[in-house]
């Protein structure tokens, strides 16, 4: 395709970003508008946060010892000479929104979002730099009822966007006073396996064992895939809350495997964690992911407790372009207003903005570049428009449009005062 501009390396984005056209916007949309309409059905509101933080928000919150924390944030220190950061996910900073608004014991607080995060990771399928998330917090209440709902409305939302085909697997993190013996198991397994697995993983052997089980590494997946059920190592009380859980889903006619290695990847997590998987996606298959957490908040007193999940959009739309579900680009315009020489442009722009405003659905764009009539009708054709108006000095003289179906050729003369109703009796064919 010709371009009337040089590409240089100033005029494309960063690695790990993108523009966004349509027909593709248009999939964000219907994903946003899809979240809409589930989530409110299970009484959550929309709550809409800054896209940076004091990076505190997020160290407190995450874990010091998270990849996200350690190798992935992008962190920068404003002239005031605070240090902030661009958020990596969504929790941290809606439970701060929660915390500065207040919670009375016994409230709820239900939200969801949609909006871009940032992580230095490396660019792959379905991961960028800035991606985008929809998510979901439940913050206040510490009921397993609650976790499996979480996951049905997950399902629900999956269901309500054509993406079929995914698994469902859940697991506890349990208790923090369950992490010692869990910690200590690990450990006991993990320690003749280390020199053979990844630098990182040699790492977490002595800083954060857990996250051995979540390594991405082939060679390390392997290993974990033999470490010991991490529920069976746990006590009483937790493998009672994740019996609730599982009993939950089973009522609510949701499947789902018990993935006994699940862990997820931030230290907030407590008891429910869960993961949604889709082949769609290739060897990184993850599509969503959440569970319960707790976190307690700079300034804060109480830890604050919720269950929530967050889903990638660009792989929302990977995992739907995979099963064909994909949308069609659509015309630029509907109706194309042509203005043959300068006494028509006004007449032109004024006959644009009434369509507007009767005809509502349609897309009307007026021409005003004064080109011939054969290069306006290019321009018409090329943005897609089924019905061409048609106006110059002579039409303005005896008060008429000369209306042209762009597909068939045909064209007709119509009084202008007559024009809405004449384009209103052939909506139907015309723009079917």
């Amino acid at each position: 395709q010709e371009r009337n501009f040089v590409m240089s390396s100033a005029t494309e984005p960063l690695p790990g970003t993108s523009d966004c056209w349509e027909p593709e916007v248009l999939d964000w949309i219907e994903l946003e508008t899809a979240a809409r309409e589930i989530f409110h059905r299970y009484g959550y509101a929309e709550v809409r946060t800054p896209i940076f933080e004091r990076t505190e928000v997020f160290v407190r919150s995450l874990g010091d010892e998270t990849d996200v924390v350690q190798k992935e944030m992008y962190t920068f220190t404003d002239r005031g000479g605070r240090s902030l950061t661009l958020r990596p996910e969504g929790t941290a900073g809606v439970i701060r929104a929660v915390a500065d608004r207040g919670l009375e014991q016994g409230e709820e607080a239900r939200v969801f979002y949609f909006g871009p995060m940032f992580r230095g990771e490396r660019p792959a399928a379905g991961r960028r730099r800035q991606f985008h998330q929809v998510g979901v917090e439940a913050v206040g209440n510490d009921s397993p009822w609650m976790d499996a709902e979480c996951i049905a409305m997950l399902s629900h939302f999956l269901d309500q966007i054509g993406v079929t085909g995914g698994k469902i697997k859940i697991n506890s993190r349990g208790l923090p006073e369950d992490r010692p013996q869990v910690s200590a198991a690990l450990a006991e397994y993990f320690t003749p396996h280390a020199p053979g697995m990844c630098e990182d993983c040699q790492r977490r052997l002595t800083t954060n064992i857990w996250r051995m089980l979540d390594c991405k590494n082939p060679a390390c997946q392997e290993v974990a895939a033999g470490a010991p059920d991490l529920v069976s190592l746990m006590g009483d009380d937790t493998r009672a809350f994740f019996a609730r859980v599982c009993q939950s889903l089973d009522s609510l006619g949701v499947d789902y495997e018990v993935a006994p290695r699940l862990v997820r990847g931030l230290d907030y997590y407590i008891h429910t964690v869960f993961e949604i998987t889709h082949p769609g996606l290739g060897a990184q298959d993850a599509l969503a992911g959440g569970g319960r957490y707790r976190i307690v908040l700079p300034g804060a007193k109480k830890p604050v407790e919720g269950i929530g999940f967050a889903a990638g959009m660009e792989r929302l739309l990977l995992a739907r372009a995979s099963l064909g579900r994909q949308t069609t680009a659509v015309a630029e315009a509907d109706i194309a207003i042509i203005s043959l020489g300068e006494n028509a442009i006004l007449p032109g722009l004024r006959l644009a903005q009434e369509l507007r405003a009767t005809l509502s659905g349609l897309r009307v764009k007026a021409d005003f570049t004064g080109r011939s009539l054969k290069a306006q009708m290019r321009g018409a054709n090329r943005s897609g428009a089924r019905l061409a108006l048609i106006r110059g000095d002579n039409e303005l003289a005896e008060n008429v449009v000369l209306c042209r179906d762009m597909t068939t050729s045909e064209q007709q003369s119509v009084p202008a005062a007559d024009l809405m109703a004449w384009i209103d009796e052939r909506r139907t064919t015309l723009f079917a």
